[in-house]
């Protein structure tokens, strides 16, 4: 959610915290600020709103300084203030700590603090940390920090610098990501790669109670308890190019653009039609453990969670294996039941979802082998997995997920052949059911380049309030998906539903001004969801229906149809959801709302 971006070395300062802290707008924030060490003495501005405003207040300002750290929040604890904004400085103004998570027992904190002298300037739980480190600092910076983090409970990924320690930043994380970038005699601190992209590739990811000190030669990492570690660099395998709007006016819609291409990349490699077979590299030397599974649990939040619905009518329809789907926040709390032989699959787009990893930590626990399903190399969830899968399509910046969905659904697609072909042999009709899955990038780019038909719909719903999406089997996720693109972005309130259970109660909203959105294709239920539409239209409702190619039969019953092409029950989501995510963009953009960083709103949801 919020962003942090620190630098010790040799190129100008202001500079590379600003457009670090620009990389990661994409993740939501209300407020800004920088922290520098300039001749011996802490200089710290704050800005509320955009970068920009941060920019306005340093413009002229002839900083000289070689180390610093930035941030940009997202307000939890305290509304969006300059006195709530990061960086917190200690009473002696020789500390300043910039942190994303959140400081559980920071009330406690506060009020044994306070009773000891220390005076708080802001509302945020951050502050505590500030001061706690004032408490232990005798010189030494990560030695405050390792003693000041051993009383703290909660989640946390800071970056502290002291005038008084100079040269050295110190980080440290627990459940929120942190990386170390390491240049030409120089080192980053950020909380996500694409923050430091543009300087090196080579990064080093910290792991949960990890401590790392940089300083302007070196870097080092320790356990909280001051025990060295010792830690892999790994090469991003993305480049700059990847995280720049190329042409497109938003990142969502260069996003939507780009899925035809992307599920190509996810399946590169992984769909052998002359060996008639799938290979998954991650699940290779597992294969005992997926024959042998009696359950699968999905555990994910928001758009990771409607595409494990889908996995889930596909393993069971395909594979035969009970599947159930929870949301991760209500998962963990619930003292779930793992028996012997279940299977977790933790879904997330950036492998850094707080819910969803104390989900999967949970389940760990209990016994359960855990596969994840991630886009981000090197992620927390992905690497405290006992297997999994990566999606391979390149970072997503838009707030609002679109390719990662349907990436994650064309793996769970390829998991489920996978798991077919292991528990059951030879499956009839499998190179056939390969095949389907491999044409579906190019049906995709036919939808694509039709987005005029979506524009025009746009423009005669675009001032609605409300709206209403349903569809059935497969379809039901995608109506579920398909709301929450819609009031994510255009804040036009909107629920889907599966279309059968319109009439036990929804149905009472439906009028002249309420759009519904029918995802109409002609599968399994077809004949169910037109008797649907029946209903709605004799209730005045306006439809609109996303409709199979060749269906004459659907016209003359709804107000306007759009067609996608024919494809298996299991594989029509990846199309039907396309012209929603376009609909869902192009009324956005009518609206003149922000589509990239919608209100309220982060790309990785760090805290609980």
């Amino acid at each position: 959610m919020c962003g942090i971006v620190g630098y010790i070395g040799h190129k100008e300062i202001i500079k590379v915290l600003l457009d670090g802290i620009k990389r990661l707008e994409y993740r939501g924030y209300d407020s800004s600020g920088i922290a520098v060490i300039e001749n011996g003495t802490l200089r710290c501005e704050k800005a509320v709103g955009k970068i920009a405003e941060l920019e306005k207040k340093l413009n002229g300002n002839n900083i000289h300084a070689n180390m610093g750290i930035a941030h940009t929040r997202w307000a939890t604890h305290g509304a969006p203030t300059i006195e709530n904004a990061h960086p917190h400085i200690d009473c002696k103004n020789e500390i300043a700590v910039v942190h994303n998570g959140i400081i559980e027992n920071y009330d406690y904190l506060k009020t044994r603090l306070e009773r000891e002298g220390h005076i708080f300037r802001s509302e945020t739980d951050t502050e505590v940390l500030a001061h706690l480190i004032e408490k232990y600092f005798h010189g030494n910076l990560e030695m405050a920090v390792m003693e000041a983090l051993k009383e703290v409970e909660g989640t946390y990924g800071i970056a502290v610098i002291s005038p008084k320690d100079p040269q050295k930043i110190v980080a440290a994380r627990k459940g929120s990501p942190l990386v170390i970038g390491i240049g030409n005699q120089e080192y980053f601190i950020t909380s996500d790669v694409s923050a430091s992209l543009e300087h090196t590739r080579d990064v080093v990811y910290l792991d949960d109670n990890e401590v790392a000190i940089l300083t302007g030669n070196k870097y080092e990492t320790k356990t909280i308890q001051n025990i060295p570690t010792y830690k892999k660099v790994e090469e991003v395998l993305w480049n700059i190019d990847m995280i720049e709007k190329g042409g497109y006016p938003h990142f969502m819609l260069k996003e939507i653009h780009e899925q035809p291409q992307a599920l190509r990349n996810a399946m590169r490699g992984r769909v052998d039609i002359s060996g008639n077979s799938i290979r998954l590299g991650g699940l290779i030397s597992h294969e005992k453990i997926l024959r042998e599974t009696k359950r699968i649990v999905i555990v994910a939040c928001g758009t990771s969670w409607h595409a494990g619905l889908v996995g889930e009518y596909m393993l069971e329809e395909l594979a035969r294996i009970p599947v159930e789907v929870e949301y991760a926040s209500e998962f963990r709390y619930r003292n779930p039941v793992i028996e012997e032989g279940t299977i977790v699959i933790a879904i997330s787009q950036s492998g850094e979802t707080a819910d969803t990893l104390g989900a999967m930590r949970e389940a760990k626990h209990k016994g359960a082998k855990i596969l994840s399903i991630c886009n981000v190399v090197g992620s927390t969830i992905a690497r405290e997995s006992d297997f999994g899968v990566y999606l391979h399509i390149g970072p997503e910046i838009g707030v609002a997920s679109t390719k990662a969905f349907t990436a994650q659904i064309v793996i769970l697609y390829l998991f489920t052949l996978h798991m077919m072909k292991l528990r059951h042999g030879n499956v009839p009709m499998f190179s056939d059911m390969i095949k389907v899955v491999q044409a579906v990038p190019d049906k995709i780019q036919s939808i694509l380049n039709r987005e005029e038909e979506i524009v025009e719909i746009a423009k005669l719903y675009k001032n609605s309030e409300h709206a209403l999406y349903l569809g059935r089997g497969y379809n039901y996720p995608v109506a579920l998906e398909g709301a929450l693109k819609l009031k994510e972005i255009s804040y036009i309130h909107a629920e889907g539903y599966p279309a059968a259970e319109m009439k036990h109660g929804p149905i009472a909203l439906i009028d002249k001004d309420m759009p519904v959105v029918f995802i109409a294709t002609k599968d399994s239920v077809y004949g169910k969801i037109l008797s649907n539409i029946e209903e709605v239209k004799a209730r005045g409702g306006r439809v609109i229906a996303i409709a199979t190619e060749g269906d004459e039969q659907i016209i003359e019953k709804v107000d306007h149809v759009f067609y996608i092409p024919k494809t298996t029950d299991s594989l029509i989501p990846m199309l039907s959801v396309i012209p929603l995510q376009l609909l869902a963009y192009h009324i956005a953009v009518m609206r003149g709302c922000d589509v990239d960083k919608p209100r309220n709103l982060a790309k990785s949801v760090t805290v609980e």
